[in-house]
């Protein structure tokens, strides 16, 4: 949701005008897709990477004020909790050595910042779910200073009326109750940005929600929560409870939630922004002076701030992005499927993954959507999250077949010619896409190395949560000498 905000209390009168600004803005929207006013005439690319803070201990630590203010690097910004921080990486063309580049300068700030972060009493750790967190840990005394997340919080409980119940069905199952949104911050992800143009967006949003299931079972990094072993991508059932704001009845009338991954293919960005404003009611209803329309007519370009607040409270696991740089607007789709870790190179090499699988998907003559049922996708999400790298995927032509069995044969090689597309170098091209290979080959990644060293630590004789801790200490130590998590030692 990236824009500050003041802590406020809302009017119905704030409720009204908010819409009817949703409503000039779909209208503006439609003018400007009909006039091609939009940049996309070079793929730039985005990243965000969310980071966990935690102490020597292994426990979070709520210094992330402390660390900024000693980082004091516009990049880094704050995340919901105290012990969360991200950087925003900028926008980058996606082509030649783009992603040795990328590779070198994340690595350069994290390992900047994680000199900082030891001076205040914290270190950070990239995984998609911090496996030492526990219930304590995410009460709302937790949440970070920013006003944003304290009306957040209140909107969405307001909405509610009533504590979220919190209930994952996995190798283990937990069931609790959370009397605020705290808990989203246990969720760490990277965020993948691609800027496309109006006439191909519909293309690879529906490309991107075809192969969120694959992204998934190959990229799972979060199987354990409140030191219980449950979904491989337990950031997935986790975030789509923490944000609900039905109760059980309008679940039962069928009301969508926040956290959606959507029910059909799209022809349009217009689509989404669409269904944005006629399913969803606001949770911040904050009205900028501006009237998109008039500053269309006066040969302005609008922010349209309040399409974009709106959408950044509506979770889809690929979003549509409106934004305005300089002058020019451009439209992006941001993927938030994958969590964050194990490591900058794999991370950088689920990235390669998509960018490549997505840019052939896309241009494809025959779209792999109009081959299959969105129910389909929507399937393959979800049993991607919940068994990772042992998952069964459905792919048309294949039926279901083992997610590493779909990705060896049939997609990585349309991620190598996808990437081959966009200009990627060769050998960026061959180590990142190795990568993935080595995963499917070996059975092994984030969720299953940690899974599996946690195993052999109980097998040992050590109890559940001093094995977390163990696992975590093992996982800093390989996360930082960034080599791939289908390369890490697996025995206790």
């Amino acid at each position: 949701m990236g824009r500050d905000v003041d802590h406020r209390v809302f009017s119905r009168e704030d409720r009204r005008r908010f819409r009817d600004k949703i409503r000039r803005s779909l209208d503006a929207l439609t003018v400007m897709l009909r006039e091609a006013q939009f940049d996309f005439e070079r793929p730039m690319t985005g990243l965000e990477i969310e980071l966990n803070l935690v102490d020597e201990a292994g426990e979070p630590a709520n210094v992330n004020a402390e660390v900024l203010a000693s980082i004091a690097d516009p990049a880094f910004q704050t995340e919901m909790a105290q012990f969360n921080v991200e950087i925003n990486v900028p926008p980058r063309e996606l082509g030649g050595t783009a992603f040795a580049e990328l590779e070198s300068a994340v690595r350069a700030s994290l390992n900047s910042a994680n000199e900082r972060a030891h001076a205040e009493g914290g270190r950070m750790v990239m995984t998609g779910m911090l496996p030492t967190l526990m219930p304590r840990h995410v009460k709302i005394e937790s949440l970070s200073a920013n006003p944003r997340y304290a009306l957040l919080n209140e909107q969405i409980f307001a909405a509610r009326g009533e504590d979220m119940h919190l209930s994952i069905r996995g190798v283990e199952s937990l069931s609790t109750y959370a009397d605020s949104i705290t808990p989203e911050a246990a969720c760490t992800s990277v965020q993948l940005h691609l800027q496309v143009s109006p006439a191909e967006f519909a293309s690879y949003w529906n490309a991107a929600q075809a192969i969120a299931g694959a992204q998934l079972a190959i990229g799972a990094n979060s199987p354990f929560l409140f030191g219980m072993e449950l979904w491989r991508e337990t950031r997935i059932p986790l975030y789509e409870q923490v944000t609900d704001t039905r109760s059980e009845e309008l679940k039962e009338q069928g009301v969508r939630p926040r956290v959606w991954f959507g029910e059909r293919w799209v022809t349009s960005v217009f689509d989404l922004f669409e269904e944005n404003a006629r399913y969803f009611p606001a949770l911040l209803p904050i009205c900028d002076p501006e009237d998109p329309l008039e500053q269309l007519d006066a040969g302005e370009v609008p922010s349209m701030a309040e399409l974009a607040l709106h959408n950044g409270t509506i979770y889809r696991w690929n979003r549509p992005i409106y934004a305005v740089v300089g002058s020019t607007p451009h439209l992006r789709v941001e993927n938030r499927v994958l969590p964050a870790g194990p490591t900058v190179v794999d991370a950088l090499a689920n990235a390669a993954f998509y960018y490549g699988l997505v840019r052939t998907l896309a241009t494809a003559s025959r779209p792999v959507w109009t081959q299959m049922s969105f129910h389909a996708a929507e399937e393959n999400f979800h049993a991607g999250a919940r068994d990772g790298i042992d998952a069964d995927l459905y792919w048309p032509g294949l039926g279901s077949v083992p997610a590493t069995e779909l990705v060896l044969r049939r997609l990585l090689p349309l991620a190598h010619e996808g990437l081959a597309a966009f200009g990627v170098a060769d050998a960026d091209r061959e180590r990142l896409l190795g990568i993935i290979g080595e995963r499917c080959t070996t059975g092994v990644n984030g969720a299953a190395w940690q899974a599996r060293t946690v195993h052999a630590l109980q097998d040992g004789g050590m109890e559940r949560i001093p094995a977390l801790h163990a696992m975590l200490e093992r996982y800093a130590e390989n996360m930082h000498a960034n080599q791939p998590v289908h390369t890490w030692e697996l025995d206790g």
